[in-house]
């Protein structure tokens, strides 16, 4: 803890043990300067840590699907399956052990898309998505689903803009950018961060061309 820096980061794809945690690429992280890190601290109530490993799964195990290039913030919250019991309709919300099986609800695996950004101090209730490129304010609470590259904020979390025309989006996604090999995205950072989807468009088209032609030229 004492050793611990802000400009330095927990790649999660070397530190991830639980095996409900599914983690895409190599290029995701958490800012875990201020706590234990990120399975000690971020997320709660998953089953597969070294004590809910001994248990009897009481339905389906609700997993964390995290694809690359996620962003997430310091103190950031993901609440997961492991703490279903409290049934609002029902007249005691007590979870009482003799009933822990039937009052356990699943909320479902909770998915933070590629490139996604979680604020500091937000929290994701369970069963949620994350879309591409989305953006989570500091502090929000989230308990619906976000669409790709919306910017939300607030408790609970409400829209607030998308950062692109609906028409780039779409553009956006049809490039499956985050589906292309990290050697071949790093080759466009300068385009990847400025703001002209037409070059990111030719230039990846260009890509693909010369892929296909030294594809046809080995065969």
């Amino acid at each position: 803890m004492k050793n611990k820096h802000w400009s330095q980061v927990e790649y999660l794809h070397l530190s991830v043990k639980n095996p409900n945690i599914l983690i895409t690429g190599e290029h995701s992280y958490y800012s875990d300067c201020w706590d234990k890190g990120f399975e000690q601290s971020v997320v709660r109530y998953l089953h597969g840590d070294s004590v809910s490993q001994q248990w009897e799964p009481l339905g389906h195990i609700d997993r964390l699907v995290i694809g690359d290039y996620v962003c997430i913030a310091a103190e950031s919250v993901i609440l997961m399956g492991g703490n279903h019991n409290h049934c609002i309709d029902g007249i005691s919300l007590y979870p009482f052990m003799s009933e822990v099986k039937n009052t356990y609800q699943p909320k479902g695996d909770t998915l933070l898309s590629n490139g996604c950004w979680l604020g500091m101090r937000c929290m994701i209730m369970p069963g949620i998505t994350v879309g591409e490129g989305a953006v989570i304010a500091v502090g929000s609470v989230v308990t619906k689903d976000i669409p790709p590259y919306a910017v939300v904020g607030g408790n609970p979390a409400r829209l607030i803009k998308y950062r692109f025309p609906h028409e780039v989006i779409d553009r956006i996604l049809a490039l499956n950018i985050y589906q292309r090999p990290a050697a071949q995205l790093e080759k466009w950072v300068p385009l990847l961060v400025a703001n002209d989807i037409s070059a990111l468009e030719n230039a990846l088209d260009q890509q693909d061309i010369e892929s296909r032609t030294q594809s046809q030229l080995t065969d």
